[in-house]
């Protein structure tokens, strides 16, 4: 089979010995530092499996991922694509004649990524789940190029759940007196979604934190602007107060910078 060396995944998510299948920025597998590569034919197949946290019933995979055709067909294409997997050396299914599932062993960086954004946002997280990686970003986009509706709910379900925790996890690491971490863990969820308040929020209160004052003011503006030209408004009052310096004031003068749109007189 080939297989060549691992990209390094999230810090969290590297038990050596034990097969993971990714669906960020995937599919593929890895066992240990190696990885392989999952046929075209399989990846559909895999991606679907792994996503349930249960047996999934043949004919409800077949018809979900061949939807045109009879249902003799769907059976053929998911039959072909348990073939291409085992032949690529990919054991990470259980088949039998009604049924598919992943082997209990194998985890999925889903499904552990999943864990960890809520230990962060229930506050039980401690140790290495308060590292930040840059393939933190990878997380946020959960099987890219997918766009079936099953992936699709999927993706934005994850994505929000990484979000918060990303915002948390920059609340933290601030406490903590961990600054440029802190404003990493601020910038990738602000990166991933520039008009979320939360996020802009966490990312100027972490300059703040770090004594910062001149970068908090360039964050706002930058929030500022990109709020009154994507929606024509300025960022609420409730967003500067709850940053908690009088440096809030900074709010009044930009927003004095660009004048807001008049309502539309009657008549």
């Amino acid at each position: 089979m080939d297989t060549h060396q691992a990209y390094r995944p999230l810090s969290f998510l590297e038990p050596f010995g034990v097969a993971v299948v990714h669906l960020f920025a995937g599919p593929y597998v890895t066992l240990g530092h190696k990885r392989w590569e999952v046929p075209e034919g399989s990846k559909q197949l895999l991606a679907f499996v792994a996503l349930r946290r249960r047996r999934v019933e043949r004919r409800q995979a077949a018809g979900t991922l061949w939807p045109c055709g009879d249902d003799e067909r769907a059976a053929g294409n998911l039959r072909s694509a348990l073939w291409r997997l085992r032949r690529a050396g990919i054991n990470v299914l259980i088949a039998d004649k009604s049924s598919l599932a992943l082997d209990g062993d194998v985890l999925v960086d889903l499904h552990l990524t999943e864990q960890w954004a809520t230990r962060l946002i229930k506050g039980l997280a401690a140790g290495d789940d308060l590292a930040v990686t840059p393939s933190v970003a990878d997380a946020l986009d959960l099987l890219p190029g997918f766009y079936d509706d099953w992936v699709l709910m999927e993706r934005e379900r994850i994505r929000q759940r990484i979000l918060h925790a990303l915002e948390v996890l920059s609340e933290r690491l601030a406490a903590e007196r961990r600054f440029a971490d802190a404003i990493e863990a601020a910038m990738l969820a602000t990166g991933a979604e520039p008009l979320r308040e939360s996020a802009q929020r966490a990312l100027i209160k972490a300059h703040i934190a770090e004594g910062n004052l001149t970068e908090a003011r360039r964050s706002y503006r930058a929030y500022h602007d990109l709020v009154y030209r994507e929606l024509g408004v300025a960022p609420s009052d409730e967003f500067s107060a709850d940053l908690g310096i009088s440096e809030v004031q900074l709010g009044r003068a930009v927003r004095g910078r660009v004048p807001l749109p008049r309502p539309a007189s009657a008549g």
